[in-house]
């Protein structure tokens, strides 16, 4: 099997949890190290790779891929730094923080025949999945409104100076607002408008910690909504269709196993409790049906799969350069209708 050295351009909670544990257990990638300018902590994990201390070192080896996992306000900068050096890349959510740079970015990698993923890994939730399938298997009936919801409660600032300092990538809109702006254009493609209130509610918050994002389809409603300050949850996901409803928590187990340090497998991994099944209530056959659904298994490795099979065999990335742009327009598009308090066009606004 063809292997494809990956570095990495941190390796804190990021590198660590989301990154590490996938590219280690898959055969076809080499992990080769990480650029570390002060911490070294790759070594605790990987004692037989190596902490760059400097970019230009990484970007002059023999490394093939590199994931930029750097906070989001210097994304660009140093994303296109690696196409420029010839190696393929993955960047993490948002992608950049303007539509302006994420076309660049994917101008950039087009030419110069590169691989340019966004890692938009709830894709492979769990729960994202199942609500994927139902919609999929048209047990609705026509779609009327669906409601996702990234909640947290947590009243308090980030240690982290760079998700509560005011810079082009801090604020929700560009943390949890692309898990969900993602899966919601993963699900239904572009809207034709977009309507957003953005606001801060957390005591000396600096950046916005709410977002409520309403997304005009033709003949249906998605709302997008994520916020510090719910304590009892909402469920992740409402559907409502002509003949249905499913409801669905958020449930994924993933991003907690990893945190606890534990290894992603290829069996078992990813597997929801029972008792967090959503809820399917509709007709089928003329029958009123009302039962849970079991959840499908999610597992982030299927996203480097894709990163794999697109490096080696020329497939098309698991998320794309024009999904992270299309995401980029949605959260443009937001920013403009919070500050002028009005629906914005997306068509008009992506030529203005």
């Amino acid at each position: 099997m063809q292997k494809i050295k990956t570095a990495l351009l941190s390796y804190g909670m990021s590198g660590k949890v989301f990154h590490a544990p996938f590219l280690s257990i898959h055969q076809g990638f080499e992990i080769s190290g990480s650029w570390e300018r002060t911490k070294k902590l790759i070594n605790y994990d990987f004692p037989e790779v190596k902490s760059y201390a400097r970019i230009e070192e990484l970007l002059e080896s023999d490394v093939n891929l590199v994931i930029v996992n750097t906070p989001v306000e210097i994304h660009y900068e140093y994303a296109k730094k690696v196409l420029l050096a010839g190696k393929h890349a993955v960047v993490e959510k948002a992608f950049t923080t303007t539509v302006a740079q994420a076309k660049e970015l994917a101008a950039l990698a087009e030419e110069k025949g590169l691989k340019l993923a966004v890692f938009q890994n709830r894709r492979w939730d769990s729960d994202f999945k199942t609500v994927q399938k139902v919609i999929t298997d048209e047990v609705l009936g026509e779609i009327v409104e669906a409601e996702f919801h990234f909640d947290r409660y947590n009243p308090l600032l980030s240690p982290k100076q760079h998700k509560e300092s005011i810079n082009p990538g801090s604020g929700i809109l560009k943390d949890l607002g692309p898990h969900i702006i993602d899966q919601a254009l993963c699900l239904f493609g572009l809207p034709q408008s977009v309507f957003a209130d953005i606001r801060i509610t957390r005591e000396h918050s600096l950046v916005d910690d709410y977002i409520d994002v309403l997304l005009y389809y033709a003949t249906f409603r998605v709302r997008l909504k994520a916020g510090f300050f719910v304590r009892e949850a909402n469920p992740a996901y409402i559907i409502h269709g002509k003949k249905g409803s499913f409801v669905k928590h958020r449930g994924d187990i993933q991003e907690d196993e990893l945190k606890l340090g534990k290894k992603p497998n290829l069996t078992t991994w990813g597997t929801e409790p029972i008792e967090k099944a959503g809820l399917l209530h509709t007709e089928i056959n003329g029958e009123i049906v009302k039962k849970t659904i079991s959840t499908l298994q999610g597992n982030y490795y299927d996203f480097f799969e894709g990163v794999y099979n697109s490096i080696v065999s020329n497939t098309i990335e698991p998320v794309t350069a024009k999904d992270g742009i299309h995401v980029m327009q949605i959260i443009e598009a937001a920013i403009q209708s919070s500050a002028q308090k009005k629906v914005v066009d997306l068509l008009r606004s992506q030529h203005e």
